[in-house]
């Protein structure tokens, strides 16, 4: 585990997150996710590896773990419920349909938040490769970069520069 990470891990802790270490260090995430996100960060890969669930203190926002990824989590939403929300207005468009796929296979949800409206934070894929970026309803695919990797991102929560309840 890297040392942004274990910190992050140990401020949210302090600070009333529901958060969960793996036992072990493995990491199955199902075919589906790896056949379509082909370069997932190491970065990434090794929070999901270390962290099962990371839940702010109102439960309105959440990092996509493992088992959100493999449909196995009891939270409501999908892990691409937002993608799937965007499908859902393009319903008889099957250009706007095919656009908006092709935006989500360039961007990985990582945190889901419904605190004050839907919002998410993706890693970049593909543009701005590793960046993370933010969205919010209802123009999910209309995003604005937020920190330059994973590891500033946890340092922009940990110093209350991005604010999670």
């Amino acid at each position: 585990m890297d040392k942004k990470m274990g910190e992050f891990i140990i401020w949210a802790k302090e600070n009333g997150w529901d958060i969960i270490e793996k036992s072990g260090f493995q990491l199955n995430l199902d075919s589906s996710i790896v056949s379509r996100y082909k370069e997932i960060p190491n970065e990434y890969l090794n929070f999901l590896s270390v962290v099962e669930k990371c839940m702010t203190p109102n439960e309105k926002t959440w990092f996509i773990c493992e088992d959100e990824f493999n449909n196995s989590s009891d939270i409501a939403f999908k892990w691409n419920e937002y993608e799937l929300l965007s499908l859902e207005a393009a319903v008889n468009d099957d250009s706007w349909k095919s656009e908006i796929t092709a935006w989500w296979d360039h961007y990985l949800p990582i945190v889901m938040s419904v605190d004050g409206g839907y919002s998410f934070y993706a890693i970049d894929l593909t543009h701005d490769k590793g960046a993370i970026v933010r969205g919010y309803e209802p123009e999910f695919e209309e995003v604005d970069k937020v920190a330059n990797t994973l590891e500033e991102f946890l340092g922009l929560i940990m110093s209350n520069s991005i604010e999670f309840q």
